[in-house]
């Protein structure tokens, strides 16, 4: 990914620093490329907060029990698209499982579970929830997984946080079995409610989310690896959710009402465009 790079947006860490960062837009790929991009314990150190809820489950203010109810009924949609695909053991592999609750769902309804979450605080959660804390079975890096092999492959909401992409993708690649299904869901900032929040867009998350993607660059990045996006989906939860966050970081109040009407006008747009604030990318090898 070598193409020529110039200055997209500025946006501001909210969530821990307030230091500012640049998006840098690649145009071969049609991504964005957070600049400077912090590395190792520095990039650690941005995911240590309370407002970093996927890490905490928090219940604490009105937008944190939004967000816990939307979960809910996201996880239950999750289930229901890994239960349509015809897989032979039922193993799947949640990259970034976060406090396990997806895991714990399909953990449940049958399927042979297996995770990777590289916060220490997220996984002993998510350990407790499985009753698996002295179980091979959660991973705090993928490299640690030596020669398993899956139906099915999950990252909800991580390969924005991807450091090394491409190597990433085909470490990936490999873990997934000859007609095994992977699962990409992120942020897609051609979306309305990006268009409209511009730098104060919560989806691109700077500096935690190190890539930011349109439809084009999931494709070529993929077909880069030898692999098809055979199918794409809206998350149309998100659109609220996040209009809600970027309503707070650019007037310094929740608007519900304002939010709501930017996260429906985004859907109802992207009925058309198909350019939905997030998108599941179902993904096969050639």
């Amino acid at each position: 990914m070598s193409a020529k790079k110039k200055i997209y947006l500025t946006c501001e860490d909210y969530t821990v620093s307030n230091k500012k960062f640049d998006l840098l837009y690649n145009s071969a790929f049609e991504m964005l490329e957070t600049f400077p991009k912090p590395i190792g314990e520095e990039l650690a150190s941005y995911y240590e907060s309370e407002n970093y809820i996927s890490h905490t489950d928090s219940k604490k203010s009105f937008t944190d029990k939004l967000y816990q109810i939307v979960k809910k009924v996201a996880l239950k949609n999750k289930l229901k698209l890994i239960n349509s695909f015809k897989t032979t053991q039922k193993t799947i592999l949640d990259i970034g499982c976060g406090t396990g609750d997806f895991l714990l769902m399909c953990k449940k309804n049958g399927w042979n579970v297996t995770g990777v979450e590289p916060n220490i605080k997220a996984k002993k959660i998510a350990d407790k929830k499985l009753s698996l804390t002295n179980s091979p079975v959660l991973y705090s890096e993928l490299k640690e997984i030596k020669s398993q092999r899956f139906d099915v492959i999950t990252l909800w909401h991580v390969l924005e946080h991807v450091p090394d992409l491409e190597v990433y993708l085909l470490k990936i690649k490999t873990m997934l079995k000859p007609n095994g299904i992977l699962l990409v869901a992120v942020p897609n900032y051609k979306s309305y409610d990006a268009y409209y929040y511009k730098h104060f867009w919560a989806a691109f998350d700077v500096p935690r989310h190190l890539w930011h993607f349109s439809k084009t660059a999931i494709q070529k990045l993929f077909l880069k690896q030898q692999m098809n996006v055979v199918n794409m989906l809206p998350m149309k939860f998100d659109s609220f959710y996040v209009s809600l966050l970027s309503e707070k970081y650019k007037t310094g109040k929740s608007n519900f009402i304002k939010a709501f009407y930017v996260g429906l006008l985004s859907n109802l747009k992207a009925l058309k465009s198909k350019e939905y604030s997030s998108l599941i990318y179902i993904i096969k090898k050639t």
